[in-house]
């Protein structure tokens, strides 16, 4: 019998080159980095990795530097809200069929928009009873008791302890990022971070740096919280003999921009009565102080609105300083709030400068030709060139490299040494 036609040469040759095709042609795309940086709607073509770093170095000396955090600076460690929402769906459905009706009955995806939309119905029922006839409102008592479950589920997956899974990893990019950009020359204003996290992984990292920081809170024994405190700044005296002053290097100012898993609300005498409880991950707060974890839609006391508004402000105030530049990290623009107030300070001051990390196709910046607006995102094998953790190791470059800004951390390192040379007989 002739050759069989998969045995003949030719098709030993096409399927040889098949096989190439198949092995080399995913390879080249998966190892191959995929690299966009624009400026405006024109894209940096030549080298754009090297240049979008440069132009990193260049921003960051700019006297006003603003940073806008998002979900993205701590995943690994903290879930997302999409994340909580599931694991909240299932948690109801197992668990709570007394919520069950109520809570489905909220069509929206976004769990904040199902607080707003609860916090709605709550507000509607409690001016449709009568004082006397709350108590014995059903309806009433289950949205209440509902709000009040998501809340303290959504503290629950927030407020993790410090051996959470991935905590460590997530706590030391942070403590690399404020290493890197903390010591500006004093010239220069204090770098401002926004934040619409909740989490304690900006403050582990100050507090473990031993750099000050500002975020609306003073006192001792008792933290209140007081908007005026953004506009001090902390100051040594660098004469003796004369009232001169300079301000600190190693200085941040701090907004959480959503609250925090350690606010609560509080009584006392103070004109804002939102208290900062001193939480590590973990703990529990009092039962009678509700945590102040999100903005709520509807201004139900002085407390509740008092801390949001006056964040937003502060946050819209620093967005018309002149020569100031935004870095947007982790963040999703799906906060129509803050996406408005950019787009306020980008028509009306005319110096700040936006950098956008990740490719956001929705939102309207990625489609406005202006040349204030850089847009960076790409991949490298298995690296993310816009996600927090390749940011902070390989982008962000040290504020002042030439200032020995690791006096302590040197000091402690070679106390420790000459502690085992001691220990071991090896003193000289």
């Amino acid at each position: 019998m002739g050759k069989n036609f998969e045995d003949t040469d030719a098709d030993k040759f096409l399927k040889e080159d098949q096989i190439m095709l198949k092995q080399n042609t995913p390879q080249m795309s998966i190892d191959m980095p995929q690299i966009k940086f624009y400026q405006g709607s024109r894209e940096i073509t030549e080298n754009p990795l090297e240049s979008f770093k440069k132009k990193v170095r260049e921003l960051c000396n700019i006297k006003n530097l603003h940073f806008l955090f998002g979900a993205g600076t701590s995943s690994g460690a903290i879930p997302t809200m999409v994340e909580i929402k599931k694991d909240l769906d299932k948690d109801i459905e197992d668990n709570h069929k007394e919520f069950y009706a109520v809570y489905t009955s909220v069509k929206k995806d976004n769990l904040e928009e199902v607080l707003h939309v609860l916090y709605a119905n709550r507000y509607y029922l409690e001016g449709t009873n009568d004082v006397g006839e709350k108590n014995d409102n059903k309806e009433l008592r289950c949205v209440e008791n509902l709000i009040k479950h998501i809340q303290k589920f959504m503290f629950n997956k927030i407020n993790i302890p410090k051996n959470a899974p991935n905590a460590t990893d997530v706590l030391q990019l942070y403590l690399k990022f404020f290493s890197k950009l903390t010591f500006r020359n004093k010239d220069l204003s204090r770098i401002n971070i926004f934040t619409t996290n909740n989490d304690l992984f900006n403050e582990k990292a100050l507090d473990h740096l031993n750099i000050n920081y500002n975020n609306g809170f003073g006192g001792g024994l008792e933290r209140r919280f007081n908007p005026a405190r953004f506009r001090y700044t902390f100051s040594r005296r660098i004469d003796l003999n004369l009232e001169k002053f300079e301000p600190l290097e190693n200085m941040v100012y701090l907004y959480k921009l959503h609250g925090s898993v350690n606010w609560v609300e509080s009584e006392g005498n103070s004109l804002f009565n939102i208290e900062e409880l001193a939480l590590k991950g973990g703990e529990e707060t009092p039962e009678d102080k509700p945590v102040l974890i999100f903005p709520t839609p509807l201004k139900q006391n002085q407390s509740l609105g008092s801390p949001y508004a006056d964040l937003i402000r502060e946050f819209q105030a620093k967005l018309t300083l002149p020569n100031a530049v935004l870095f947007i990290i982790g963040y999703s623009f799906s906060d129509e709030h803050l996406n408005n107030i950019i787009y306020q300070a980008l028509a009306s001051n005319p110096s700040i400068l936006l950098v956008i990390f990740g490719d956001h196709r929705k939102c309207a910046l990625n489609q406005i030709n202006d040349n204030r607006v850089f847009r960076f995102s790409g991949t490298q094998g298995v690296n993310k060139l816009h996600y927090f953790n390749y940011i902070v190791n390989e982008i962000l470059p040290d504020i002042d490299e030439n200032k020995d800004k690791n006096l302590l951390e040197n000091f402690i390192a070679q106390l420790k040494e000459i502690n085992e040379l001691s220990q071991r007989n090896d003193w000289p």
